[in-house]
């Protein structure tokens, strides 16, 4: 019997989750599902593993929440290092994305050796 976990997170935007999965070289779909058999529809990402128990970011009306079933979790690391790691790849990409939308041009991004990353952005006065 299958018991799938919800579990929330703050990924607000479809556009830097899926630009952070990409990075991280996580393969990915969307879907596109109706909401409540209306008009409406929301896009999911969808990580298929081996198993055939795929993982999904579906939107509950706040933010895209990891949906899986934890007894056949199949990736590389346990579902808090996952999350862990999408989340420092997504604020980097929201950062990015966001601060040049005002001007800044990201000139630095490291990956330091404690698994912090450095990102320095420069803008300069017209």
């Amino acid at each position: 019997m299958s018991h799938f976990t919800h579990i929330k997170t703050r990924f607000q935007n479809l556009f830097y989750l899926e630009k952070a999965l990409t990075k991280l070289n996580i393969n990915h779909e969307k879907q596109r599902k109706s909401i409540n058999d209306s008009k409406s529809y929301s896009t999911s990402l969808v990580i298929s593993q081996s198993n055939g128990y795929d993982i999904e970011f579906v939107w509950n009306g706040q933010e895209y929440e990891l949906v899986a079933d934890m007894s056949f979790w199949k990736q590389s690391s346990p579902v808090e290092t996952f999350i862990d790691t999408i989340s420092q790849q997504y604020a980097g990409e929201v950062i990015i994305g966001e601060s040049q939308k005002i001007g800044f041009q990201p000139i630095k991004y490291q990956q330091n050796s404690d698994g912090s990353n450095t990102l320095v952005l420069e803008r300069w006065n017209s």
